[in-house]
């Protein structure tokens, strides 16, 4: 099964479920929220990669309630979703069904984010979006990716595997749900670790740099473009 078949049979029940298997949900996006500096009037521009349903960007048009955004998935029916998500936003969204590694948007943006899609590339595919990344933001825009992060070592990447499965579980996770999820990472995911990740963000050029909030195996990642407008 491709990846856009596997998640747009999720549409149904991908909200809730992506609450339960993400530890640490609702601190990690507060903290996302948190780290975009921009004036609260500002009509940023927006990039959001892997958009799915569209919760992040729903999460940035709180807060900036004039942002334009353009929404990237190769996953049509999750981007239908997300259309009826801002229908009350006329005229501020985009929505692009293609593959963002092979999507060229001019830009320039103020903000790219990403939220559990980019660990889908190979590492040289990550490395290289990064570059991209770097290239369509003004100076002084951010790129906030929330993504998996492979353990350094075997043993701490099964502490990173048991501790989702009981956390999911703790959760109110079905099991069938967790199946599915499963079944999803065994196909897709190409994580990379922490240190990788970092590394690729610095090499494309980003100034400041960091994970900002982990919890196991997640992580939420900041690259700034030039000065930090804060």
């Amino acid at each position: 099964m491709a990846i856009d078949q596997a998640f747009n049979e999720t549409i149904d029940y991908y909200d809730g479920w992506i609450r339960k298997a993400v530890p640490g949900y609702d601190e990690m996006f507060a903290i996302a929220k948190e780290l975009l500096p921009f004036p609260v009037d500002a009509a940023i521009e927006v990039l959001d990669l892997g958009a799915g349903t569209g919760l992040f960007s729903r999460m940035v048009l709180e807060k900036y309630p004039r942002g334009r955004f353009v929404l990237c998935d190769v996953a049509a029916k999750m981007l239908d979703v997300a259309r009826e998500r801002f229908q009350d936003y006329p005229g501020q969204f985009r929505y692009v069904v293609e593959d963002y590694r092979t999507f060229h948007e001019a830009g320039p943006f103020d903000l790219v984010i990403s939220s559990l899609s980019i660990h889908h590339l190979s590492d040289e595919e990550k490395r290289e979006l990064c570059r991209r990344v770097h290239g369509v933001l003004r100076d002084g825009g951010l790129f906030i990716n929330v993504d998996q992060i492979k353990g350094p070592t075997q043993a701490l990447q099964e502490l990173y595997w048991n501790t989702w499965l009981d956390k999911a579980r703790r959760a109110g996770a079905s099991e069938d749900e967790i199946k599915g999820g499963i079944e999803r990472r065994l196909a897709f995911d190409r994580e990379a670790t922490l240190a990788d990740q970092l590394r690729w963000l610095e090499e494309a050029g980003f100034a400041d740099v960091d994970c900002i909030y982990k919890n196991y195996l997640m992580g939420l990642f900041l690259g700034v473009k030039g000065t930090h407008r804060g």
